[in-house]
C-alpha cells in the first residue's frame, strides 16, 4: 500500500494536523552586526513593527532595532522553538531568561498564560549572521491549558540523533527532539510534564533530518494506532519517498503504520522534518496567541491578560537583548541558572 496520503506546497506557514497547530521555518541571513544587536544595514523598505516582506532576503519581523518578536502573551498550548543557526533571546513575564542557539531547543509551556520576547540578538560585527530555526505549536488538551507556565531547555548536545550510512555509504543524520528512534544516542529529554508529549502513547515525535546526495534511509512507522505524521520536504533539489518523485518543497502525509524509503536523488543535501502524534481530538479555539476550546475561554482570556498582563513585564527594555557574549545560559523564575 503506498504510504503517502497527501502530497501538499509548502507555504507560510506550514500546514499542520491536531496536535500541531502552528509550523513556521524562519531562515534569515543577517548581516554583519551594528553593535547594537542589530543589523549594520539601512532598514529602508522594512516595514518596521510588521516586517515580514523578506527584503534584503532577511526580516526583522515585530523588532524595530533588534529583529525578533517582542513580548507578547500566550495561553493554551505549547511552543517548541528548535535554533539550528543564530541565537535567540528569552525573556518572560514570570524573570525568566535565556540566551540559546546552534543546535539548541526550548520547549515552553504557556498553560494559563505567560509573556515572553524572543528577540535575535546580532553578535558578531565582522562577519554575516545566519538565523534558522523552526517555531512549533503543539496544543495542550483540556485538562492542562491552564496549567502553571512552564520551560525546558535541550541543549544541542543532550538532542539524542543517529547517523547511517549502512545503505548507500553517504551520510543520514537524524536529530530526535521528541519521539524516541531505534538506533539514535540515547532518548529525548523529557518534555514538560504537562505536555501531550509527556504521554508515550500520544507518539508525538519532531525530527530533523538531513540526507547527504546519494543517501537512502528508511524511517520506521510509527508506535501508536491513530497516529497522524507530516514529513517536511524543505531544502534539496530532487529525492524520492516510497518510490514518489520530488523536486519542489512538500509537506507529506505518511500513513503512519508503514516505513517509508526516503532517498536524496539530487546534487545538494536534503533536509526534512518530521511531526507526528496521536490527535488530542478536542474542539480548538484560537484567536491570535491564545488557544483553547471554547468561545468563552478565549473571552476569559482577553479579559485575564486585560486584567493582569500574565504578571506584568519586569524587563526595562521592550527589545530585552541578554549582552553581547555569545553565552548560553537559562534563569528560571526563581534564580536558578542552567548552562550546557
Amino acid at each position: 500500500m503506498n504510504p503517502i496520503l497527501s502530497i501538499q506546497p509548502l507555504g507560510f506557514p506550514w500546514p499542520t494536523v491536531d496536535p500541531f497547530l502552528f509550523c513556521v521555518h524562519h531562515d534569515d541571513p543577517y548581516p554583519k552586526a551594528n553593535g547594537r544587536f542589530g543589523p549594520a544595514a539601512s532598514l529602508q523598505g522594512h516595514q518596521l513593527g510588521q516586517d515580514f516582506s523578506n527584503a534584503d532576503g532577511w526580516r526583522m519581523y515585530h523588532g524595530h532595532t533588534v529583529p525578533g518578536f517582542p513580548p507578547h502573551p500566550h495561553r493554551g498550548f505549547e511552543t517548541v522553538t528548535v535554533v539550528r543557526r543564530g541565537w535567540i533571546d528569552h525573556a518572560d513575564s514570570l524573570g525568566a531568561a535565556a540566551r540559546y542557539g546552534q543546535g539548541d531547543v526550548q520547549w515552553l509551556t504557556a498553560g494559563k498564560g505567560v509573556v515572553h520576547g524572543e528577540m535575535f540578538p546580532l553578535l558578531d560585527t565582522e562577519a554575516p549572521n545566519p538565523l534558522e530555526l523552526f517555531q512549533i505549536w503543539l496544543n495542550l488538551p483540556a485538562r492542562s491549558k491552564m496549567a502553571e507556565p512552564h520551560f525546558t531547555m535541550f541543549w544541542s548536545a543532550q538532542v539524542p540523533r543517529l547517523v547511517d550510512t549502512s545503505a548507500s555509504g553517504a551520510r543520514t543524520e537524524v536529530l530526535c527532539i521528541a519521539g524516541p528512534l531505534e538506533g539514535a544516542s540515547g532518548s529525548p529529554p523529557a518534555p514538560p510534564p504537562d505536555s501531550w508529549a509527556a504521554a508515550p502513547q500520544n507518539d508525538v515525535a519532531i525530527w530533523t533530518l538531513r540526507l547527504e546526495p546519494g543517501a537512502r534511509w528508511t524511517m520506521p512507522p510509527a508506535r501508536g494506532e491513530g497516529t497522524r505524521r507530516h514529513l517536511y520536504f524543505f531544502a534539496g533539489d530532487r529525492v524520492t519517498i516510497a518510490g514518489q518523485p520530488l523536486k519542489d518543497p512538500a509537506a507529506i502525509e505518511l500513513a503512519p503504520g508503514a516505513p517509508v524509503e526516503l532517498v536524496n536523488e539530487g546534487e545538494s543535501t536534503a533536509e526534512f522534518l518530521l511531526l507526528q502524534g496521536r490527535p488530542i481530538g478536542e474542539p480548538v479555539m484560537q484567536y491570535g496567541p491564545f488557544v483553547m476550546n471554547t468561545e468563552q475561554e478565549i473571552r476569559q482570556a482577553f479579559a485575564d491578560y486585560q486584567r493582569t498582563q500574565f504578571g506584568g513585564w519586569p524587563w526595562p527594555d521592550p527589545e530585552p537583548v541578554h549582552g553581547p557574549d555569545a553565552v548560553r545560559f537559562a534563569r528560571r523564575s526563581d534564580g536558578q541558572i542552567e548552562h550546557p
